[in-house]
């Protein structure tokens, strides 16, 4: 019996042991993984963290950066399921963290061609990004309004967006093109409102 109580105890000990080892290299894991996620190696700490999330069920902050490397990975699908799960959850989060957020929510949907899933999450993205990234949102939003033939809302998206592009952005050759191709859709959209 002596022998049975000292045997279950140094098994006890070595399991206890190894039990500490293991999170600890979880741990370690989940360092690396935000090493990674910091540095733009997106790939790398999807790896992590998905292998981490199986084991343990992160929580909505490592959801939204689960999401954010799928974004970056191009796989929408997956980068709108773990963002549409975790967003409920963020927001008492920092506004710019969640801008983050919700652009790489918002581009997955409208990447997937959901742009009814996608404008809420524009208009929660204006809310709280810095003046020059709403032009950006502004614009996929006359998008999103324009493929759903709501033309007075797609003109009107677009003019905001122009408005934003030319007062808080600098106008680079890629941005001038932007703002040229958007003043040709606000006329797109008047003609198709006289029709």
């Amino acid at each position: 019996m002596k022998r049975f109580i000292i045997l279950f105890i140094v098994s006890t000990m070595t399991l206890c042991s190894y039990a500490q080892r293991d999170k600890s290299a979880d741990s370690e894991q989940l360092g690396k993984a935000l090493e990674y996620f910091s540095g733009g190696k997106y790939h790398e700490a999807l790896i992590l963290f998905t292998q981490i999330d199986k084991k343990y069920n992160l929580n909505p902050r490592f959801k939204a950066y689960i999401g954010v490397c799928y974004y970056y990975e191009w796989d929408y699908e997956n980068a709108c399921k773990y963002l549409d799960t975790a967003l409920p959850d963020i927001e008492n989060y920092a506004p710019h963290e969640r801008s983050v957020y919700y652009y790489c929510n918002a581009e997955s949907h409208f990447l997937l061609e959901k742009n009814k899933e996608a404008i809420p999450l524009y208009e929660k993205l204006l809310n709280v990004c810095f003046n020059n990234e709403k032009g950006d949102a502004l614009y996929r939003l006359g998008f999103c309004y324009m493929f759903n033939e709501d033309w007075t809302n797609a003109r009107d998206y677009f003019s905001s967006a122009v408005a934003f592009y030319e007062s808080f952005s600098e106008i680079t050759p890629t941005l001038s093109a932007r703002i040229k191709q958007a003043k040709n859709m606000i006329k797109g959209c008047e003609r198709r409102m006289n029709e």
